[in-house]
C-alpha cells in the first residue's frame, strides 16, 4: 500500500480543510457548488435512511453493486474495488474504506433492533469513528478493542497497520497472547504494526503516522452530526506528536 500522507486529490484536500474551518456551514459564496461537484453533495449530517455519503470507483453490498440508495446495516458485507473509496455512515460510526478493501460489519441484538458489535478487516483499509459504541475490531494478525474511538487499519495477511488516532483502544496479537498493549491518544500519539512473524511479546511494534489525514476525520465526523475531540491547525496534521 502506498505510505502517502497527502488525501488523494488535492480539491478534496482543500474542501475537508474549509470543512473544518467551518466555511461550509457559513455559506461561502461557490463553496456548495464545489462541494456538490467533488464530493457529491454538502457535508453534513447524514439523514437515518442514508448509509453512503460518496462512492468513488465501484463497491458492493452484499455481493450487489452499492449505489447512493443502498442501505448498509449491522452484518453485511462491503467490498470496493482497485482505486476505489466508500464513505458511509452504519448507525453512528462513520467510516471511509479505501480501495481493494473487504470487511464485515458484525451485528448483534441490542433490544429489538441490531447493532455493531465488531468489524472484520480481512484486507484494505479503514477510517473509522464511533462514541460510545465498544467494540472489536479484527484483521488477520490483529485484534483491537475500541471504546468508542477514532481510528485507522490496514489490514495484511501478515502485518496490520493501526492508528487510535484518539481514545482508547487494547490492541493484541491474533496469534500471541503475550503481545497486547493499552493505547490511550489524544492525536495520533502511538501507531504501531501488529506483526506475526516476531518473538513472543514481540509482535507490536512502532509505526510511523501514514495515509489518513484530520481532515478526513473531520468529514466523517460530520456526517454522524459530531466534530472531532482536538482543535484543527492551520495545516492539515501530517505526523505523529512524538518519533520513534
Amino acid at each position: 500500500m502506498s505510505h502517502s500522507n497527502e488525501a488523494d486529490d488535492p480539491r478534496r484536500r482543500l474542501l475537508i480543510q474549509a470543512l473544518s474551518a467551518g466555511m461550509f456551514a457559513a455559506g461561502i459564496p461557490g463553496a456548495n457548488a464545489q462541494v456538490a461537484n467533488i464530493f457529491g453533495s454538502r457535508p453534513a449530517r447524514l439523514p437515518p435512511s442514508q448509509s453512503i455519503y460518496r462512492i468513488s470507483g465501484s463497491a458492493t453490498v452484499n455481493d450487489k453493486p452499492a449505489t447512493l440508495q443502498t442501505k448498509i446495516v449491522p452484518g453485511d458485507t462491503v467490498k470496493t474495488a482497485k482505486d476505489s473509496e466508500l464513505v458511509m455512515v452504519v448507525n453512528t460510526n462513520a467510516m471511509i474504506l479505501r480501495g481493494n478493501s473487504n470487511v464485515i460489519i458484525e451485528a448483534e441484538k441490542k433490544d429489538t433492533s441490531l447493532v455493531i458489535s465488531g468489524l472484520r478487516m480481512l484486507t484494505g483499509a479503514l477510517l473509522s469513528v464511533s462514541r460510545n459504541t465498544p467494540m472489536r475490531v479484527r484483521s488477520p494478525t490483529a485484534t483491537v478493542g475500541i471504546r468508542g474511538t477514532g481510528f485507522y487499519m490496514e489490514a495484511e495477511e501478515d502485518q496490520t497497520y493501526f492508528c487510535t488516532c484518539y481514545g482508547a483502544t487494547e490492541v493484541a496479537s491474533s496469534t500471541d497472547p503475550e503481545s497486547k498493549e493499552n493505547i490511550v491518544a489524544k492525536q495520533h500519539d502511538r501507531p504501531v504494526y501488529i506483526v506475526k512473524d516476531g518473538a513472543k511479546g514481540k509482535n507490536i511494534r512502532n509505526a510511523p503516522f501514514i495515509n489518513h489525514t484530520d481532515l478526513e476525520l473531520a468529514l466523517i465526523e460530520t456526517l454522524v452530526g459530531r466534530t472531532p475531540p482536538f482543535i484543527f491547525p492551520n495545516e492539515s496534521y501530517t505526523a505523529p506528536r512524538r518519533n520513534y
